[in-house]
């Protein structure tokens, strides 16, 4: 094994490691592109006068604003102009420190690129509204589903399965809030028909002992073919019964939701975007605050030894996976009853796939899958405010979203070390 650094001795520089170096390469090179980008949004704008409103429409109380759009971007371009110096001279901290920069640079692109798609705008006036809002409720389904992975393997199995999962959760929502008449029974629905997949995953991988990528990916395939096969099935004058689910609405709290941007961004929303929430300090308190939390990382990265001291691998498995069913069929429940209604072929549209991506940028924690899941979910925010301008070509923007998942697993997220144990069954000796 070769070292990676040594000791310096009286007198000499301290040798630096290549993970160092290659992490100050990364930052230099990501950094300095930030920067030509940014100068050319600069440079381009013809007209300065850009319409702004901190509301997510604008209305009576959130008026459209005029802001000198050049001088914006010239303040973030030097934002990011001082970030790339700090890089070249190895100058930028890690830990919190270090994402403070990071976001500030992350912060000043978004304002440079938002600011030069909706300047010199000749037959509309349209404005910026804020992403967050919708930024929250499109992230819902990711970070439930997220959460789903990351109790599962966690846990040590493998799942791939997360798209079927919504899928699953979708149809069934749509069908058991058309038939009660009721919202929170179409939550009731998804929720069963995500713990009905999470046992077929547990089954196979656990009794059966299949490979679980191969299992996941037949999961979809089954789900896919399930929910259309059941959709054709229901009558032409029955859709209405069947397929026509009541769905939520937004429950804003009283006192935080009129806090100026805050509070319509996380406090005006659905209860399913509130059960989100919980959801997300529920896994967070359950897997590093309990004993059972303490089993199960336990059975994910080494279920000789935990079977050694008493714990059941199988049986704590099988709960951890089983948990996760539940909040995948919440997130399916998204696509019909949380937001566009009647189910559709294909409702979950790949974000099983972008939740998957976002456990492992997350490194398999649920607090860094949660931040991963928003990430994604601004850009589709993104996505759909700048579908009315000219730009950017349309079919780059549907794009973006998984572009920026293939970029930022390959390239921004580095070594990553799932649970030693994850994909691995245990067989009691």
């Amino acid at each position: 094994m070769e070292p990676t650094g040594s000791i310096p001795g009286p007198g000499e520089a301290p040798v630096r490691d290549r993970a160092d170096i290659q992490r100050q390469i990364k930052l230099v090179a990501v950094f300095a592109l930030v920067s030509l980008l940014l100068l050319f949004f600069w440079t381009s704008i013809d007209h300065s006068k850009v319409l702004f409103t901190l509301g997510e429409r604008i209305s009576r109380d959130t008026p459209a604003e005029e802001m000198n759009g050049k001088t914006w971007v010239l303040g973030a371009f030097l934002i990011s102009l001082l970030a790339t110096v700090l890089a070249v001279l190895n100058k930028v901290p890690k830990g919190i420190a270090g994402a403070l920069v990071y976001l500030a640079v992350g912060v000043a692109f978004f304002v440079g690129f938002i600011i030069w798609n909706y300047a010199d705008q000749t037959e509309t006036s349209l404005a910026i509204v804020n992403p967050l809002p919708g930024t929250i409720r499109l992230s819902t389904p990711l970070v439930l589903g997220a959460l789903a992975g990351v109790m599962c393997e966690r846990a040590g199995v493998i799942n791939i399965a997360i798209e079927g999962q919504l899928l699953m959760g979708a149809f069934f929502a749509s069908v058991a809030s058309s038939l009660f008449q009721s919202a929170n029974m179409g939550l009731f629905g998804g929720i069963l028909a995500g713990v009905l997949l999470s046992w077929m995953l547990g089954i196979f991988s656990m009794r059966y002992q299949v490979n679980q990528v191969v299992l996941g990916v037949v999961l979809i395939a089954f789900a896919t073919g399930l929910t259309s096969f059941l959709l054709s099935q229901i009558p032409d004058g029955k859709a209405e019964k069947f397929n026509l689910p009541v769905r939520l609405e937004r429950i804003p709290i009283p006192g935080l939701s009129e806090i100026p941007v805050i509070g319509p961004t996380f406090f005006d929303q659905t209860i399913l975007v509130y059960l989100m929430y919980f959801s997300i300090a529920l896994v967070t308190f359950l897997l590093y605050q309990t004993k059972w939390g303490l089993r199960v990382r336990s059975v994910g990265e080494h279920p000789k030894a935990a079977d050694t001291v008493g714990i059941k691998v199988n049986r704590t498995r099988w709960q951890a996976v089983l948990l996760g069913g539940v909040f995948a069929g919440l997130g399916g429940a998204f696509f019909t009853v949380g937001s566009t209604g009647s189910f559709d072929n294909g409702a979950s549209a790949g974000n099983g796939f972008i939740a998957l991506a976002a456990v492992i940028m997350g490194r398999w924690h649920p607090i860094g899958a949660t931040m991963a899941a928003l990430f994604f979910g601004f850009l589709t925010t993104l996505q759909f405010q700048l579908q009315g301008l000219d730009k950017i070509p349309s079919e780059l923007l549907l794009a973006s979203p998984y572009l920026a998942t293939i970029i930022a697993v390959a390239g921004f997220v580095g070594r990553v070390r799932p649970p030693a144990a994850d994909g691995e069954p245990y067989v009691k000796s």
